[in-house]
């Protein structure tokens, strides 16, 4: 008799399908696990034996081989003990041999007495399911919120192997989980800081404003206090609400890296790693491939808080996913391509002592100091910042609250959603994708979609000569210089747009004269 009992595994971010088989033959009673199992899986052995007998059912003592095909994928994880045992039964007889289990999918984790406990990554395994046509998936009851987010296939949470058996005798059913998901959840920023806290840095605003837009990456300078962190802390409040394949993607990446704390992601994802954090910790990778920082930033902002204290490795390999979206992570055992669309937000003080050119404040660091801690940052990364703005110190009528209060993050994320929307219906009568954001325009579309007026063009001529622009430096402002012009609903791109995009990008020179 052999059973099959299907599960699934996961590659990267994707999960696939395992069909585990079960053969069994009188003879000297032995165990064995195949099919390319790391070491969690091949422990399953004991904790199933455990979990059988503690549940009430005896263990057959038969010469057992079971089988996770495709036996050319490497199997980890604990998520294919429910599958095995279950398996295991079946061939013995304790389930129906008769049983069809070919439309469902079970996943769970096994403890010696029988609980069945929560695994990661349910939310691609169960994607896995519906697509491979399954009807019904058996997870984990702490895995179901995730899990019931998949339309197109029924959940059922599974406490105990021994529940599991009955359900399937009918003897005690297990309830279905309700379905669906509300779109609604996505529009809730409970929670959310907002730029109303920030008083004065209007400059600064403005430029967040533009980033939120278009999807721009954007790097502030200014004295210690001045407000960076708490601007980059905001920034996510005046981002659109995530649309639901966005909410989706979010939510795989961190429920295969164990991060995920609900059902679903419904607000854009901050990341601020510590700025000791290794190559491998923000690009991805190790000995199982896994995402990194900017991967958990999909969707989101990636906020490198005092900039030039990062490794240059770090920062250096950053270069490839801002242009491309992704990361391509290879291994001896794999090669995995991650997503990795992100706004990035960094921000430094000028040197050491945080006070080069600051009116109130002297600096005490040596121009050859300073010169060293600015060039931390590498041309080519500065580069692809679309802009570049100084923080001043923030007065004393500022914070102690004689100034009126600022703009709320609600009432700048009508005009970028405004923006957007104007952008998206540009793209789609062009037949170009509505999705794209200007911050990562192909050069076709730029060529398409930024076309400045005369006297713009004439403009750009002269800030490309005067402040010694790369291409790459040339395009950028062109693609600021859009999202501006939306922001105004502008079909054309005026000289006031580029003048205020050239001039976000113009700092530069003040701090990195090259």
């Amino acid at each position: 008799m052999i059973s099959r009992i299907y599960s699934a595994g996961l590659f990267g971010i994707d999960g696939f399908l395992v069909t585990v088989e079960c053969s069994a033959w009188d003879r000297i009673p032995a165990f064995e696990l195949v099919g390319l199992p790391d070491a969690a899986v091949k422990e399953a052995k004991n904790r199933v034996r455990s979990a059988c007998e503690n549940s009430g059912f005896v263990f057959p003592p038969l010469d057992l081989c079971v089988n996770l095909a495709p036996a050319s994928m490497k199997k980890e994880g604990t998520a294919f003990d429910l599958a095995i045992l279950t398996s295991v039964l079946q061939c013995q007889g304790i389930l129906p041999h008769a049983m069809d289990f070919s439309d469902k999918m079970l996943i769970g984790e096994l403890s010696l007495s029988g609980e069945v406990r929560r695994v990661d990554g349910v939310l691609p395994m169960c994607v896995c399911a519906r697509d491979a046509g399954k009807k019904e998936i058996y997870v984990p009851m702490e895995n179901v919120a995730e899990a019931s987010v998949v339309d197109g296939i029924e959940v059922y949470g599974v406490t105990s192997f021994r529940s599991l058996v009955n359900h399937f005798l009918g003897k005690e059913p297990i309830e279905k989980s309700p379905k669906g998901f509300d779109p609604r959840r996505l529009s809730l920023r409970e929670g959310e800081e907002d730029f109303s806290d920030v008083r004065g840095q209007l400059k600064a605003k403005r430029a967040m404003e533009i980033a939120a837009a278009g999807g721009h990456n954007i790097l502030m300078i200014g004295p210690p206090g001045s407000g960076k962190s708490m601007l980059a802390k905001r920034l996510g409040s005046i981002l659109p609400d995530m649309t639901f394949e966005e909410a989706i993607t979010a939510t795989k990446i961190h429920s295969v890296m164990g991060t995920l704390k609900t059902d679903i992601i419904c607000t854009r994802p901050f990341r601020s790693p510590h700025h000791t954090v290794t190559p491998i910790g923000m690009i991805g990778g190790g000995a199982k491939a896994q995402p990194g920082e900017i991967s958990l930033a999909q969707s989101g902002v990636l906020f490198l808080d005092e900039l030039p204290e990062f490794p240059k490795k770090v920062t250096e390999s950053l270069r490839q996913p801002l242009e491309d979206g992704c990361v391509t992570i290879t291994r001896a055992a794999a090669k995995m391509t991650y997503p990795s669309r992100f706004t990035l937000v960094c921000a430094m003080n000028p040197c050491h002592c945080g006070y080069f050119g600051d009116p109130n404040k002297q600096c005490t660091c040596s121009p050859a100091s300073v010169r060293k801690y600015l060039d931390r940052i590498s041309g080519p990364l500065l580069d692809r910042m679309d802009l570049i703005i100084e923080l001043p110190s923030v007065s004393y009528d500022d914070i102690s609250g004689s100034t009126p209060k600022g703009e709320s993050s609600a009432s700048i994320r009508t005009r970028v959603n405004a923006a957007r929307a104007f952008a998206a219906e540009r793209l789609r009568s062009a037949g170009d994708d509505p999705s794209v954001l200007n911050g990562a325009m192909s050069p076709a579309q730029l060529q398409r979609h930024c076309v400045p007026t005369e006297d713009a063009k004439e403009l750009m001529r002269e800030a490309f000569d005067s402040l010694g622009l790369s291409a790459r430096g040339h395009d950028r402002i062109l693609r600021v210089a859009r999202t501006i012009a939306d922001l105004d609903g502008a079909a054309e791109i005026g000289a006031d747009h580029i003048g205020e995009a050239i001039m976000y990008r113009s700092l530069d020179r003040k701090y990195w004269k090259r």
